[in-house]
C-alpha cells in the first residue's frame, strides 16, 4: 500500500457554525467540497487540509483520520484483513463514487482508508 495522504477528520456539531472559525481565523479558505455531513476546507495552496465530519453518511462510526491510498484501495483492504485489524465498515463504493473502508488501528483509533490519489483528490471523505 502506498500512502498519498493524510487528512484530519474533525467531528463537529456543526460545519456552518465552525467554518468560520477554520475559515475567518485560520485562513483555510477553499471549501474543496461540502455534502452537508462532510466539508473539506484548505489553504489556497493546498498543503493544509481539515475535514468537518457532523456524522458519517454511511459508517457506523467517525473515524479520527483519512488515508488516501489511490489504486491500493484492495491490497490496503485485504492486508488489513490478513493481518486481523478489526474491520468497522466494509470496502464499499459509495453513492459519491469514492472507494474506502474503516479500521480500527490497534491503539484504538479509527481510520478511514479511501481510494483518493492524493490528499485533495476527489469529493467526499
Amino acid at each position: 500500500m502506498q500512502v498519498t495522504g493524510i487528512t484530519a477528520n474533525l467531528s463537529v456539531p456543526d460545519i456552518g457554525a465552525a467554518r468560520d472559525f477554520y475559515v475567518d481565523y485560520l485562513g483555510l479558505s477553499v471549501e474543496a467540497f461540502n455534502m452537508g455531513w462532510v466539508a473539506r476546507f484548505q489553504s489556497p495552496d493546498g498543503r493544509a487540509v481539515v475535514q468537518l465530519v457532523t456524522r458519517d453518511a454511511t459508517a457506523p462510526q467517525d473515524s479520527v483520520i483519512s488515508i488516501h491510498v489511490g489504486d491500493s484501495i484492495d491490497e490496503a483492504y485485504e492486508e488489513a484483513r490478513k493481518r486481523g485489524f478489526e474491520i468497522v465498515h466494509p470496502l464499499t463504493t459509495e453513492a459519491w463514487g469514492l472507494r474506502r473502508f474503516f479500521v480500527r488501528a490497534p491503539d484504538g483509533n479509527l481510520i478511514n482508508v479511501t481510494n483518493h490519489k492524493d490528499a485533495q483528490g476527489g469529493s467526499g471523505q
